[in-house]
């Protein structure tokens, strides 16, 4: 880095603590979505919401593989199974709250995604005669929430996305 070499994935941070590489100054830095102003609450909500559900489904999954290895399931693969299932999938919504906290553009749709996804468990939950009713009706809620703040256009600014036929300065 310090012999003149630019990388374009290095013109911030660097590696261990490194600043800016040599002849590039933090006024030569475009300002981005990911530098420009405070973060938009209703991002930062968006992100949170997002991380709440990656983390039931990281609590869901870690019960039902505690339960098929250490319970006596009806069909102990099948539970293992399914908490594994429920793991892997709680990557999508931390990942994609991660990217919204840090103002990625990329976030925004694995966000949209997840919520979309959640809307027939919810509506699954709903239909049941049992306990699973109240959290049919938190995860709508959740779900419907998150999606309103999602394609809020507040949000959609500050993650720098624009909109069909828009150019970089936002005219058409």
């Amino acid at each position: 880095m310090r012999d003149g070499l630019r990388c374009p994935l290095l013109t911030r941070g660097g590696f261990a603590g490194e600043g800016y590489p040599s002849g590039v100054s933090s006024e030569q830095i475009p300002t981005t979505p990911e530098t420009a102003g405070p973060r938009p609450r209703r991002l930062t909500y968006a992100a949170a919401l997002a991380a709440l559900e990656g983390l039931a489904l990281v609590a869901g999954g870690g019960w039902m593989l505690v339960e098929g290895l250490a319970g006596d399931p009806d069909d102990r693969q099948s539970a293992v199974t399914g908490g594994i299932t429920l793991i892997v999938l709680a990557l999508l919504p931390l990942l994609a709250a991660r990217g919204l906290l840090a103002r990625r553009s990329w976030s925004r749709g694995p966000a949209v995604i997840t919520q979309i996804m959640a809307l027939p468990v919810a509506y699954n939950l709903l239909q049941a005669d049992s306990v699973a009713i109240p959290a049919g009706i938190a995860l709508a809620v959740v779900a419907v929430a998150a999606l309103v703040l999602l394609i809020n256009p507040a949000t959609t600014q500050a993650l720098g996305i624009r909109g069909p036929g828009q150019a970089q300065d936002g005219k058409r």
